[in-house]
């Protein structure tokens, strides 16, 4: 997902600074065995909701005609697949997922002439693959015959077995196909990419484990980037140099994971804060110190530097009430100099965000699970959708509903609504929208097992009844959701209404003898807040002494 241009202020030169953000487990790497990989779509103004492409059968000469994801632009068409497989959001019926990190990389390698987008082919492969391997095969060859016109991207591929990471760029205007290559992530590892290239080197002789174009070396020796022997060859210093935004606005959030769950990643901080130019640059993966949920990918995604160095809980940005959220563009000027926000996971641009959770000793429509939420994944609780759905909950694809149509029978604009409630009075609110995010959250897994026992006994009778119990299942728990986030909209503007707090007792707000609103708690400032403020103005508030 992409967007915004801005200055590097340490380069003093333009530098691309894109938006979404993957993390990926490993099935020995993971709590319960899974693959377990994670998206957030995050793009100002983008308005999507939960995808669905039924499986189908499609006569010889059947044409698709491609739209770009970003833009709806068309760019053409392409045959059909004889078969193609059915696909909910970014997961398919056998477990494939795939997401997506832009890093824009060198802008005179875009071909402007292809017809396939990173969008186009994210979904087009999922079609029509059965494994992350068959699906790198779908794309690249695609790519090679109809051209890609994106920029440069990384694409996270995965499937109940294996986890994949694939970094693909075009050769410029007219030359159809593109220099790629995709690197298999250890079993017992965990991995991340946040628009910023992170393969460099990668093992050319690792038949099993790395894949790449025929040309992905010799393209560059072409055009005079590269002149060093082969096994020295780096994808992304060659294609996608780390500039300081690719460092502290992009990578800082693939640190930020792996510090997580890892003690030794101080030693990268110099890196990550994107200072200190041959600062050693992070490994592609990490093992991680100890077992990872699906439960601590979700809390990863709400990640905003908490405990860092990076963290946003220092300075006037925060407001009064501690927002860790910045406004855009990332840069801004005082008096001609450039600075510059930080850039965390959990961001307010968000449109949808999920979890995958893929599981290979299950029956492959139940196996596959995406944990799906649309809007920050901070400020949505994650509602479980079963890779072998067939309907799309009403709230994740509301008829009506779009960018600057709002629907409260819509997620996005529900959702939407609660967290630019909470934004601007962060401390003040979010405990009430984490109570009820976590409520729900923690439902779910407490019947996930229940729900997939009922699930395997239909599929012995009936595969197509068992989706049939699943699809209604996910939509019944959307819907649930976004009845209660209807409550919490309302509940917050009673609560917390004009910057007062109404009492509560046994789940009720409180009322005097005579039938009135009991008396509000006035909070104030933070302590934190009251200090700044006496800090900056001296006595000017200063209540004189009797």
């Amino acid at each position: 997902m992409k967007r915004i241009v801005l200055m590097s202020f340490m380069l003093a030169v333009y530098a691309i600074s894109w938006a979404c953000t993957n993390f990926i487990v490993g099935k020995k790497a993971s709590a319960d065995g899974s693959v377990i990989c994670s998206y957030n779509a995050d793009d100002y103004g983008l308005f999507i909701g939960l995808c669905h492409y039924p499986a189908g059968r499609h006569e010889k000469g059947t044409m698709r005609k491609i739209y770009d994801w970003d833009t709806n632009v068309y760019h053409g068409q392409i045959p059909e697949a004889e078969e193609t497989y059915n696909v909910i959001g970014n997961i398919n019926e056998y477990q494939v997922s795939i997401g997506e990190t832009t890093f824009g990389g060198r802008s005179e390698l875009v071909d402007t002439t292809g017809i396939l987008d990173y969008g186009s082919l994210i979904y087009i492969a999922l079609q029509r693959s059965k494994t992350a391997r068959e699906a790198i095969k779908v794309m690249t060859t695609l790519t090679d015959k109809y051209g890609y016109c994106s920029e440069g991207e990384t694409f996270t591929i995965c499937d109940p077995e294996e986890a994949w990471i694939m970094e693909m760029i075009g050769k410029g205007p007219g030359r159809k196909g593109a220099v790629w290559v995709a690197v298999r992530i250890p079993d017992d590892a965990i991995c991340a990419h946040a628009n910023q290239s992170r393969i460099r080197t990668f093992n050319q002789k690792d038949k099993k484990n790395v894949m790449y174009s025929k040309d992905c070396i010799s393209f560059a020796r072409e055009m005079g980037w590269f002149n060093g022997k082969n096994e020295d060859f780096s994808f992304c210093e060659t294609y996608a140099y780390p500039d300081f935004s690719g460092r502290r606005f992009c990578d800082a959030r693939v640190w930020s994971f792996f510090n997580h769950f890892s003690s030794d990643m101080n030693r990268y901080l110099p890196y990550a804060e994107g200072k200190v130019k041959n600062a050693e640059p992070m490994p592609l993966w990490i093992k991680p110190n100890r077992k990872v949920s699906v439960q601590d990918v979700q809390a990863c995604m709400r990640d905003h530097y908490e405990g860092t160095p990076f963290a946003l809980d220092n300075d006037p940005g925060q407001g009064v009430w501690n927002m860790p959220y910045r406004p855009t563009p990332l840069t801004y000027k005082v008096d001609g100099k450039d600075y510059f926000n930080e850039r965390p996971t959990s961001t307010q641009q968000t449109a949808f965000s999920y979890v995958a959770q893929l599981r290979s000793w299950l029956p492959r429509q139940i196996g596959g699970v995406l944990w799906f939420g649309n809007d920050d994944g901070n400020m949505i609780a994650y509602t479980p959708i079963y890779c072998g759905n067939t309907k799309q909950p009403e709230c994740y694809n509301t008829h009506g509903a779009d960018a600057v149509t709002f629907s409260d029978k819509n997620a996005f604009w529900v959702c939407n609504w609660v967290s630019n409630m909470v934004y601007p009075r962060y401390s003040l609110m979010f405990g009430s929208l984490k109570s009820v995010r976590d409520s729900l959250e923690t439902s779910y897994f407490a019947e996930q097992s229940k729900v997939e026992e009922k699930a395997i006994s239909l599929y012995k009778e009936s595969p197509e009844n068992a989706v049939d119990y699943l699809t209604e299942y996910s939509m019944e728990k959307a819907q649930q959701m976004l009845d209660r986030w209807k409550q919490l909209a309302t509940y917050l503007i009673v609560k917390y209404n004009d910057m007062a707090i109404k009492p509560e007792k046994a789940g009720k707000f409180s009322r005097t003898d005579t039938g009135l609103g009991a008396t509000v708690e006035r909070p104030g400032f933070p302590e934190n807040v009251a200090r700044e403020i006496v800090k900056r103005t001296g006595d000017r508030y200063a209540v004189p002494e009797e």
